[in-house]
């Protein structure tokens, strides 16, 4: 009985479907990708709660206002005080009107500075509903506990 010789030769299989795979899973998952951090300014340190909790879902139409501990409010690459703020918030309300959605459906979220004074969230607050924003949404730290 003659047995067959092995080859000395080394067999390689075809990668380019798996780095196909692999390069197409890649970018699935950067449009999956949670974008919240974007929301985030370095300036601001939120909070530690443990009634924190996080975002059910996505919001529709969320507009981000950063409240630094000095007082003044940040929104999009502009920085006003609290009382400035209202030509901005038209600017948003505008916007919305130009996109067909109802002012009622934007969401608030406020991202003030663990040092800011409550009486300057308040005062944010208070401006918002003066100008017809209805929906707000506090963002803070989850306090993890042993």
């Amino acid at each position: 009985m003659r047995l067959a010789k092995k080859s000395s030769e080394i067999q390689e299989g075809d990668l380019t479907p798996m780095i196909d795979m692999t390069f197409q899973l890649i970018a699935f998952f950067m449009v999956l990708i949670n974008f919240s951090q974007n929301e985030a300014n370095e300036r601001i340190q939120l909070p530690q709660s443990e009634l924190a909790k996080p975002a059910e879902g996505p919001l529709d139409y969320p507009i981000t206002l950063h409240l630094t501990k000095e007082g003044s409010v940040i929104l999009s690459a502009d920085e006003v005080e609290i009382d400035a703020l209202r030509p901005l918030l038209v600017r948003e309300a505008n916007v919305m009107e130009l996109k067909g959605i109802p002012q009622s459906d934007a969401t608030i979220i406020i991202r003030a500075h663990k040092a800011t004074r409550t009486g300057k969230v308040q005062a944010l607050i208070k401006v918002c509903q003066d100008n017809g924003f209805e929906n707000f949404a506090l963002r803070a730290k989850e306090k993890k506990g042993f």
